[in-house]
């Protein structure tokens, strides 16, 4: 497996966390969209690194059009010679109506045509096809050589797309260069609903397993000391309370037979009550969607669990306020590293 580590430092220092992170062997730097710009982080990340691969895991689609993202990915994959992931995920309809004022319709279909746009928009910068994409969501049918970049020696990034349901996954699956499973997930839900729509959507791109890259983030719970352990043990439950409020996810808590749960969590939620929904996920059931153990023993669970499914996995320990030594555990790599 490839091993990811997000990076956490305040913008000043991201460049030199970037640097940190290369130098200490890891594949790929992430970010996601949360109070920074993602793609102006990994800007900053390629101005400091020469071999790792960034990657946004995730930037908002539908809070873009995709020629404005086809171009803001341009910039960063021509400023990291060629290193860029672009990670694209979808958000749920209150955030993309509410927070970023973009309409939402068929969030499935339209990740599939999302994605179908920026290649179009790319082969038409890259390789010089006329740009004429007409499609159910987007429409883009004019570019001249003012608005073409002239810096495209390195050409399309990857584009990998986040999915949790079904639809969601076969259609990535189908067109996308990779997919990134949610870190709220149970083994049973991976192997029973996503790798059969993974399947499914690489029959209907008429496509092998070896032209798609799987990444998994799972929660890993684990810690040098008890302390350390009950703080990340409480974050994670506290997190997966989050993911479980979620009507769109009950699916994965059905997978192991907690399907009960997900709408006491979503009333807690409406109510503000967020430290009672991370006491409703009991021991049985954070084994289930995390890992845990303690830290020599993650990296051997996570291979029993899904070394067959992970082409790239994190190596992060969420702790609910920053990720442990500054977005990267150098003991959690060493442990997946040990038992791959």
């Amino acid at each position: 497996m490839k091993i990811i580590s997000g990076f956490s430092r305040p913008l000043g220092q991201l460049a030199q966390e970037a640097r940190e992170l290369e130098d200490a062997g890891i594949d790929i730097g992430a970010t996601a969209e949360l109070t920074h710009d993602p793609l102006l982080q990994l800007a900053l990340a390629a101005t400091t690194t020469e071999r790792i691969q960034l990657m946004t895991g995730i930037t908002v689609a539908f809070a873009r059009s995709p020629m404005t993202m086809a171009l803001s990915a341009h910039d960063v994959n021509s400023l990291s010679r060629g290193r860029l992931i672009l990670g694209l995920g979808s958000q749920i309809k209150p955030h993309i109506e509410k927070r970023y004022s973009m309409p939402w319709s068929k969030p499935a279909a339209r990740m599939r045509e999302y994605i179908l746009a920026l290649k179009a928009i790319w082969a038409c910068w890259y390789d010089g096809e006329p740009l004429d994409f007409r499609g159910e969501f987007y429409t883009h049918t004019l570019m001249t050589p003012m608005f073409t970049p002239r810096d495209g020696k390195y050409g399309a990034p990857l584009v990998f797309a986040a999915a949790v349901g079904p639809l969601m996954t076969e259609n990535a699956a189908e067109v996308a260069d990779g997919i990134m499973l949610h870190a709220f997930t149970t083994q049973e839900y991976v192997r029973t609903v996503s790798l059969p729509a993974i399947e499914a959507g690489l029959a209907k791109g008429g496509r092998s397993r070896a032209d798609l890259q799987i990444a998994g983030a799972p929660f890993f719970v684990t810690g040098e000391t008890e302390e350390q352990f009950d703080k990340v043990k409480r974050a994670a439950q506290n997190q997966i309370a989050f993911y479980g409020s979620t009507p769109a996810y009950r699916a994965v808590l059905e997978s192991v037979g907690y399907g009960q749960l997900q709408p006491e969590l979503n009333r807690l939620s409406k109510a503000g009550q967020w430290v009672a929904m991370g006491a409703l996920i009991d021991d049985t059931l954070l084994d289930k969607i995390a890992i845990v153990g303690a830290p020599a023993e993650i990296g051997k669970k996570l291979q029993q669990r899904y070394g067959d499914v992970f082409d790239i996995t994190t190596c992060s320990v969420y702790t609910g306020d920053a990720y442990s030594e500054g977005g990267f555990s150098p003991e959690l790599a060493a442990a997946i590293r040990a038992a791959a």
